[in-house]
């Protein structure tokens, strides 16, 4: 590749040490080169341009972001005049449900995204980090010191990035609940006891870390999905209480701490709309928020829209008006679709995101960002979700088309993009919820097959038609496996392989039993489940790399023990057709269960996790 240089006197500090940070990873250098990087400020707000003469490329730019933006753009021998109406493009990146990155792989994404013209990144951190005084708080979670947050801030920084913290003050806390020693501050299995002053003396410590840590003023304080608030512990003690007014009561309690440090905090604002209606939807269109409510909302706390589902723009306009009915402007919280999936869906993602992204141009939404999470465990390949966000970074920027993103791609990221997008084909969909089924059909149980019953009935011949999907994506993914350099292709390609052998084998032994034709059930013990079994270890192999590539080796062994009981269900298959192969038992009950009635078709439930794939215990 043509390396590009700069002269390092011709341009400002801030940019300087942009370009030195780029330079560890890209062919960059300060003084000497094949293509000159000419930069010119000027530019008003977000945007940049970029020409070229000869061997020199010029860019034009507004802001630092738009400046990185416009190496990217030059690196993939772009020239374009892009322009960016938000004032901030961001994303926020789960580092707590089980898969938390290294600091070395955190940089890598930085980097990444300030080429794409990121300018926010959000630390999504329940109890990931540590606190003084406070043993169980991240313990063996891979917990974040204050050493290395003040690392990345500065790092982060130095690439035009703002570094916000992402925490969670109320609910979403049953990691450390679940310890004896935070029984005093417990309302619920998840949700903090408001009200009680040690609940306020944790929240306090968890603000002076955050404080210290970024530079940013500015804290996601999270009180999301609350939905049992005051109906433990709370209720016991204080007896029942409106929930909007315990909800309000603690939000002003807990940004009266926020002002002691000088932090400006932000929340989810999905629990107003979910206390006005009896069914807790966040969407619901006759959801009715009191009043009274209204008034008792900080109007220095900003609320964020969380909204990955939708695929109507009308209704992210709705929903962003009555956010500001609220007498507030909302932030945009879209997302980029890799948790419960295996692998980025570029699919949803497109469906998504860009009448999201319609929506807040036309009503002049200032601020976007678009979330990673890890759902059920962090199974998914999440570096493939890189070409999620380099295709939004550039939506964002007025682009959009696919063409962009596949030449900024390559060099920026690495790989190649049409791979690793045509790679999120392997998601099954159940419904326009936006919710797929192939991560539940990968936990589900050879024998018992819960998911696979329940989505055979709904629609016969659906999981025959998902072997041969599978069959197709893994022989079109097989002349990538060795494109490893930033998403591993490789394991995209045994995750459709492994998909493919699994549910043949589940409908060759079901169909096999339902009929007592003993001779196929032979062939499935004898070549289908050993066949199943090969690609498991090397999934399982493959994952596990994955795993330590990115993240810190905590939460791993939670996966182990699924993909392990995986392998022990599978040889318990195939000796459980030995035995009634050989006369050693009449029957196997496990494959004669059956959904019946019309009740089934209505579906068991169609998101959850992988212990329901079980046949009794849901911890």
């Amino acid at each position: 590749m043509a390396k590009f240089f700069w002269q390092h006197n011709e341009v400002t500090p801030e940019l300087n040490r942009l370009l030195l940070n780029l330079a560890a990873e890209f062919p960059l250098a300060s003084g000497d080169g094949d293509t000159e990087l000419v930069f010119q400020p000027g530019l008003t707000g977000n945007c940049v341009r970029i020409t070229r003469d000869r061997n020199k490329a010029f860019i034009a730019y507004g802001t630092l972001n738009a400046a990185a933006r416009g190496v990217g753009l030059a690196l993939a021998g772009l020239e374009t005049s892009d322009r960016m109406v938000f004032d901030s493009l961001g994303i926020m990146l789960d580092c707590s449900q089980s898969a938390t990155m290294t600091i070395p792989h955190l940089k890598q994404w930085l980097r990444r995204l300030a080429l794409m013209g990121y300018n926010q990144a959000l630390l999504y951190t329940e109890d990931t980090y540590e606190l003084p005084d406070e043993p169980y708080f991240g313990y063996m979670r891979g917990a974040y010191s204050m050493a290395e947050m003040k690392e990345i801030d500065a790092f982060a920084r130095e690439l035009g990035i703002e570094m916000i913290a992402c925490i969670q003050t109320l609910g979403h806390m049953q990691q450390i609940l679940q310890w004896e020693a935070y029984d005093q501050i417990r309302d619920t299995s998840s949700v903090m006891l408001v009200d009680e002053p040690a609940t306020y003396a944790l929240i306090e410590k968890m603000l002076a870390f955050w404080s210290e840590a970024f530079a940013s003023r500015r804290i996601h304080i999270g009180m999301d999905e609350t939905h049992d608030l005051g109906r433990g512990k709370f209720l016991d003690r204080f007896g029942y209480e409106r929930k909007f007014d315990i909800f309000n009561r603690h939000l002003a309690q807990v940004r009266t701490i926020c002002r002691r440090f000088g932090l400006k905090p932000m929340i989810w604002s999905d629990m107003y709309f979910r206390m006005g209606n009896e069914d807790s939807d966040y969407y619901r269109l006759d959801t009715v928020i009191p009043d009274d409510v209204k008034a008792e909302i900080p109007s220095d706390v900003q609320l964020v829209y969380w909204d990955y589902y939708h695929e109507d723009k009308a209704f992210y306009a709705d929903w962003i008006q009555r956010h500001r009915d609220l007498a507030h402007e909302p932030i945009m919280a879209s997302g980029v679709w890799g948790w419960s999936r295996l692998w980025y869906d570029h699919d949803k993602t497109l469906r998504a995101v860009r009448p999201c992204l319609e929506a807040c141009t036309e009503s002049r939404v200032r601020e976007v960002f678009f979330t990673l999470w890890c759902d059920d465990g962090g199974y998914g390949e999440f570096d493939s979700c890189m070409a999620g966000f380099c295709w939004a970074a550039d939506l964002a920027f007025g682009g959009g088309d696919e063409a962009r993103a596949a030449r900024m791609f390559p060099v920026i990221v690495g790989g190649d993009y049409a791979a690793c997008t045509a790679a999120g084909a392997m998601e099954l969909y159940r419904g326009e919820d936006g919710f797929g089924a192939t991560a539940m059909l990968l936990w589900d149980d050879p024998m018992l097959g819960k998911r696979y019953l329940e989505l055979e009935k709904m629609a016969p011949g659906s999981m025959t038609k998902a072997v041969e999907h599978f069959h197709l994506l893994a022989q079109r993914l097989a002349a990538s496996r060795q494109d490893r350099v930033w998403a591993d292709l490789n394991h995209g390609y045994l995750t459709a392989r492994l998909m493919e052998l699994k549910l043949a084998a589940m409908g060759a032994m079901f169909a096999a039993y339902d009929r007592n034709d003993r001779a196929a059930l032979q062939e499935v013990k004898e070549r289908m489940i050993p066949a199943v079994l090969d690609v498991l270890r090397d999934f399982a192999a493959s994952f596990r790399s994955q795993w330590l590539r990115r993240n810190c080796p905590f939460g791993l062994d939670t996966m182990q023990v699924r993909l392990g009981g995986m392998i022990a269900r599978w040889e318990e298959a195939a000796q459980r057709l030995d035995d009634y192969l050989n006369g050693r038992v009449a029957a196997i009950p496990e494959l004669a269960a059956d959904l019946a009635g019309d009740r089934a078709l209505a579906g068991g439930g169609w998101y959850l996790k992988w212990y329901s794939s079980s046949s009794s215990v849901i911890p």
